[in-house]
């Protein structure tokens, strides 16, 4: 059994990214209350630094404290975990929400309502406590306030019918996956007694031992959980919900469930299934994940081929990159680069994602529409949003020196060490074949005669997005070590202490 920390330091310190946004939220609010109606676009600005704040305390406090025997241990009643790995996703997801509340800002029917941004905050929030949970209580909670509050962000525009439509959908998929999630932690807390994660593998490992029945109910509870996990993350087939989600939201809302919902998803999948499943299930599980992994990169690309909307065209993007990141996932139980190479992965995502997205706002706010034909010209119109544009693109896509080319190569080197070689090469051939509409838009934004002569304008906030998110695909592409020894020390440190 764990041992409580008593110490109200040793306790505040691990959920201080969640003390600092609650403090944000209450700030926000009054901020909209005291702000009038013409300067409430403020308001994003304030959440986005705010969020950045808490950003680099987080980072500060946790390289400070990490490694300190008071938190070695869950705290809160087993509630959170704080370890390397939570720091490591905390920043991603608190990065993807400040990112995020800056480039709304640009965004006409958002910018200046005080509730989008307190909204983002508490799915902000949500998401963060899922990255450090550690008992099936606080994972579902955390998982519901960071989902409902998504819903509501989908369907915000209510004006408009495709945000109104996104919303709904979401919102059904999401209750019919949660349901059938929640029955799955119910399976695991009927087979083992307990909600602690850390406290599963033993009884779990005891009840298949010899034993078919224990076993079959154990994959049936697999089964469940993976349908709520292959929601969130967008896997095939539970991705029905993510090209109409994705065109119909704000493109901000889009943004950010592309990247911190993700992230935040694959830190509790990567949590929950290295740390639950004992020995003896791991083939099980590794098999199944790895089927789905080759079925959601493979869709994802051949579906994104055809499409003439440039953000459904990055909604199957997002699925063929979670198939990509369950490769690391599939690695986990045979090496720690699995992990190390999804953190590695995610990070680079928010920030590629994000700087694709920008620029398509900056578009879709001067065309009235986000067609891939839209973006013809651009390179003569903005040339330094074309080219932010092309990065974006080059990097999912792969292509080096950019940021995405070490992340697919630690991916596909972590399946290589792991034993699944075929897995890396079915990782290659579908990088390969994405490259073929990346290079579709680029050749749009060069090649195709200009339409439209009005010009494409951001403001400060999303401009800062553009510089401080190109910059960083760069320097994750050319300088990658930092970056990489972090996460792998992270990786370390977790394998260290499973069960």
């Amino acid at each position: 059994m764990f041992t409580e920390p008593v110490s109200f330091t040793d306790v505040i310190i691990p959920i201080l990214p969640e003390v600092g946004l609650t403090l944000l939220l209450i700030l926000v609010v009054v901020l909209d209350l005291a702000f009038r109606p013409v300067r409430r676009r403020a308001v994003g600005v304030v959440t986005g630094v705010g969020m950045l704040v808490i950003l680099a305390v987080n980072v500060a406090v946790g390289l400070t404290f990490v490694r300190d025997e008071a938190f070695a241990e869950p705290v809160l009643g087993g509630m959170i975990h704080f370890d390397m790995v939570s720091v490591i996703f905390h920043s991603v997801v608190l990065l993807a929400g400040a990112l995020t509340s800056l480039i709304s800002v640009d965004l006409p029917g958002v910018a200046r309502k005080g509730e989008f941004y307190a909204i983002l905050i508490v799915a902000t929030l949500g998401l963060s406590l899922m990255t450090t949970a550690s008992d099936l209580v606080m994972l579902f909670l955390s998982l519901e306030t960071a989902s409902i509050s998504l819903y509501v962000l989908a369907g915000f525009l209510r004006e408009t019918r495709q945000s109104t439509e996104a919303g709904i959908k979401y919102f059904l998929f999401g209750a019919a996956s949660a349901g059938v999630f929640l029955y799955g932690l119910s399976l695991l807390f009927g087979f083992t007694g307990t909600t602690n994660i850390y406290d599963m593998a033993e009884p779990l490992g005891a009840l298949i031992s010899g034993n078919a029945e224990g076993m079959f109910g154990l994959i049936i509870a697999l089964l469940f959980m993976l349908v709520g996990f292959g929601f969130k993350i967008s896997a095939v087939p539970f991705h029905f919900w993510t090209p109409d989600v994705y065109e119909g939201a704000p493109t901000s809302v889009t943004a950010f469930v592309s990247t911190a919902s993700k992230a935040a998803s694959f830190a509790l999948l990567v949590r929950v299934f290295a740390i639950v499943w004992p020995a003896e299930a791991a083939p099980y599980w590794t098999g199944l994940l790895a089927a789905i992994a080759v079925l959601t990169m493979s869709l994802g690309n051949l579906l994104a081929l055809v499409q003439t909307n440039i953000k459904r065209l990055l909604a199957y993007s997002s699925i063929a990159q979670a198939g990509y990141t369950l490769i690391g996932v599939v690695a986990l139980t045979e090496t720690e680069l699995g992990l190390a190479a999804v953190a590695f992965y995610l990070l680079m995502y928010v920030l590629t994602n994000i700087l694709a997205f920008t620029v398509i706002i900056a578009v879709s706010n001067t065309t009235g529409s986000d067609q891939i034909a839209d973006f013809a010209g651009l390179s003569r119109r903005k040339p330094y949003l074309a080219l932010a544009m092309v990065l974006a693109l080059l990097s999912l896509g792969g292509v080096p020196p950019l940021a995405g080319f070490f992340g697919k190569f630690f991916l596909f080197a972590a399946a290589v060490r792991a034993g699944y070689v075929w897995l890396a090469i079915v990782g290659v051939l579908n990088s390969i074949l994405a490259l073929y509409y990346y290079l579709t838009v680029i050749k749009v934004m060069y090649v195709d005669p200009q339409v439209d002569d009005a010009p494409v304008f951001l403001r400060p906030a999303s401009s800062a997005v553009v510089w401080i998110t190109a910059i960083g695909v760069l320097v994750m592409g050319t300088i990658a070590g930092p970056w990489w020894n972090w996460a792998l020390d992270a990786a370390t440190t977790f394998a260290a202490v499973l069960p």
